[in-house]
């Protein structure tokens, strides 16, 4: 079976649960959620999944278990909880803008504000998904920060940025002063495409591999349990 460009999409989003034992999986937007039940259901079995308010679900978003707010609360703080948040403007060390374009006093665009980012970042591993890679979402520099990079992070015990997945490939920032790396290409993506609609500059090894396929079992799941509708191709078309 082959695989379309928002199933590699979701291999790429549920590759950042792998092996995570049991921490709280906070993915948003339909491909990351995809991501993360697949995970579960695969390489990840002791992964928690939760529905945003009180319940911890199985994959199939039925009731499994009861997550009170205090619980919800230790493992934020306590870098037990990988959210894959999106991300309105990112730069070349991981600082997000999901706030407002422009200058913050007189804004040319007002989004939807810091919220929990500044948070996030600080406490647990945070990871970013962005359906259309353009020089609008990475820019040399964010208007407003507020999910913190590696730049602002100093001294933040549990700040990570694992990898941020987009319709083109997977970025890290696996480089000495963790700046912004091209980790893989999904399948039919030139390094050429990514630097274009990039606007700094990535950092490029010399061979970048493609992002891994999906296994016969993960595109059963993907196509005929996890997403039968199709949810996916309306956030990646291909």
């Amino acid at each position: 079976m082959t695989a379309t460009r928002s199933e590699y999409c979701v291999i790429a989003c549920a590759e950042a649960w792998r092996d995570a034992g049991e921490i709280l999986a906070s993915p948003m937007g339909p491909i990351p959620s995809i991501g993360a039940r697949l995970a579960r259901l695969t390489f990840s079995p002791d992964l928690l999944l939760t529905d945003g308010e009180a319940l911890l679900v199985r994959p199939d978003g039925t009731p499994e278990g009861w997550l009170p707010y205090r619980q919800h609360l230790a493992l934020a703080m306590g870098g037990r909880r990988h959210v894959m948040m999106g991300a309105s403007q990112i730069d070349r060390y991981g600082n997000q803008n999901i706030s407002c374009i422009g200058d913050w006093a007189r804004p040319r665009r007002q989004l939807l504000g810091v919220r929990g980012a500044p948070v996030n970042t600080l406490n647990h591993p945070t990871s970013y998904w962005v359906p259309t890679h353009s020089r609008r979402v990475f820019v040399e520099k964010v208007d407003l920060v507020c999910g913190v990079g590696y730049d602002h992070a100093a001294g933040a015990r549990f700040h990570r940025i694992p990898r941020v997945v987009s319709d083109l490939g997977v970025l890290d920032f696996d480089t000495p002063d963790h700046s912004m790396r091209l980790a893989s290409l999904h399948p039919g993506v030139t390094v050429e495409q990514v630097r274009e609609a990039t606007g700094f500059d990535l950092a490029v090894p010399d061979e970048v591999p493609y992002t891994r396929e999906p296994t016969a079992h993960e595109l059963e799941l993907i196509r005929e349990v996890l997403d039968p509708a199709g949810a996916r191709t309306r956030e990646v078309g291909a």
